[in-house]
């Protein structure tokens, strides 16, 4: 059975970060939104709370919202970067699928200062190290570059038999570039090469430790 949500669960919903959902409350109006799926918690410190695509619907007034009294959240809010290819599912929401990433990037610059000895955040952070495909196709997703899927051209990031080396493939030279800048600019150091065999260009990116 649907159920609204409360006066004071709805202002901790409109006063939301309109760009990237970051919520601000007590814990427990937090852990009631994260119960009905309105919101999920970051599994990083500083483990913010941030509006899944349920609760921005529910700010955003669209109909439609699930909230299902007595069932546990479906996992919202986990975030997966898109890494591009023909399989890539295509957002139900820009809009939304913006403020995902926003959050998303924003969340792991926080990583990166929390862990990084001078709290810098030019630099990837272990986690990234660890997560080389999808923290590289976050840092260009949260660039502004679109992924490749079954209907439109845009980049590929693929893993490679390098230790800590990604692969970067690009529809032409210029989103190549582009995405050789943005990844240059996000702290990793790219390369470009070309296949032996299919003469394919495309990006070799490394994340910088210095």
């Amino acid at each position: 059975m649907s159920r609204e949500p409360t006066a004071a669960q709805r202002r901790v919903i409109d006063a939301a970060d309109p760009d990237t959902g970051r919520l601000r409350g007590t814990q427990a109006q937090l852990a009631a939104l994260v119960r009905r799926g309105l919101a999920f918690r970051h599994p990083r410190p500083p483990h913010d709370h941030f509006l899944t695509p349920a609760g921005q619907r529910v700010r955003e007034g669209t109909p439609g919202t699930p909230e299902r009294s007595g069932q546990p959240a479906p996992s919202p809010g986990v975030f997966v970067a898109r890494v591009g290819g023909a399989e890539e599912a295509v957002p139900s929401s820009e809009a939304g699928r913006l403020r995902e990433v926003r959050g998303a990037w924003q969340g792991l610059l926080e990583l990166r200062r929390m862990t990084s000895p001078d709290g810098s955040v030019d630099r990837p952070c272990a986690w990234e190290r660890g997560h080389l495909v999808r923290a590289a196709a976050l840092a260009l997703e949260a660039a502004g570059h679109r992924p490749q899927t079954a209907a439109t051209p845009g980049y590929r990031v693929r893993a490679t038999p390098q230790p800590e080396a990604v692969a970067v493939y690009a529809p032409d030279a210029a989103v190549l570039a582009a995405c050789a800048d943005t990844l240059e600019r996000a702290g990793w150091q790219p390369g470009e090469y070309t296949e032996p065999r299919t003469r394919t260009r495309y990006l070799l990116a490394s994340p910088r430790r210095t």
